[in-house]
């Protein structure tokens, strides 16, 4: 699949990250990728971003769409041109965007699962959860806090973000293959989040992920990216 570069903006970024054990997550994640392992953990979790203005790079802010999405995601490695590389890979998209839902895994790559999202936001808190066309259901309430949790895997807000960093490229499965696209941002920073509670009824299927093998690890805040989304060759 090849799209044109998109270009937007991130409104609102949260990652919630997780701990996983490294043999479950190897069972999940498919060939040519395996986890990218922290302190012998592998990390994964919820993506929920909300973008606006989203369009062919070139178009203007007008003709852009907004939606709030959710993707789960794995830090994972794989073997290309003899060396290793790293991003994310996506098993699930989730969308408010009907658009959105009609074009994954057409224009937009992996298929994106239609959701209705609760959203509410107000002076650093955040609650938001959403239910998706299959009952794939996700809900986190969180506050902005100063400090980066100190029982984290990460030593600190600049390790972590780091991390995540380096996982701008990211795979979803579409039929045969795994589409790839590169996120591209004109500036990166990320804030520490303070949750209150978190539910995951993906990361909770103890069918996938027996009882203790995910434990969550802290959750970071972007906020007013302008970024694009670039192509990457298939897998």
């Amino acid at each position: 699949m090849r799209i044109p570069t998109i270009h937007g903006y991130i409104d609102r970024r949260i990652l919630i990250n997780y701990t996983i054990d490294a043999e479950v997550a190897r069972k999940v994640i498919p060939a040519p990728f395996r986890p990218k392992l922290c302190e012998g953990k592998a990390i994964g979790g919820i993506c929920l971003i909300r973008l606006k203005h989203i369009k062919p790079k070139g178009l203007p802010d007008l003709v852009g769409i907004a939606s709030e999405n959710g993707a789960h995601r794995f830090a994972v490695e794989w073997d290309e041109g003899g060396g290793t590389k790293e991003g994310v890979f996506i098993p699930r998209r989730d969308t408010s965007s009907f658009t959105n839902a009609i074009a994954g895994g057409r224009i937009f790559p992996g298929k994106h699962h239609l959701a209705k999202f609760d959203v509410k936001e107000a002076n650093g808190n955040y609650n938001i959860a959403f239910t998706s066309d299959d009952a794939t259901q996700i809900a986190i309430e969180a506050k902005v806090i100063g400090t980066y949790p100190e029982n984290s895997i990460f030593k600190s807000l600049d390790e972590a973000s780091g991390f995540f960093e380096k996982g701008c490229i990211g795979y979803s499965p579409n039929k045969n293959n795994f589409d790839g696209v590169c996120l591209t941002t004109y500036k990166w920073e990320m804030i520490p989040l303070e949750v209150a509670s978190v539910k995951s009824s993906y990361f909770e299927n103890e069918a996938m992920f027996p009882k203790g093998s995910v434990v969550f690890d802290n959750a970071l805040l972007m906020k007013n990216i302008e970024h694009e989304w670039l192509n990457v060759a298939s897998k």
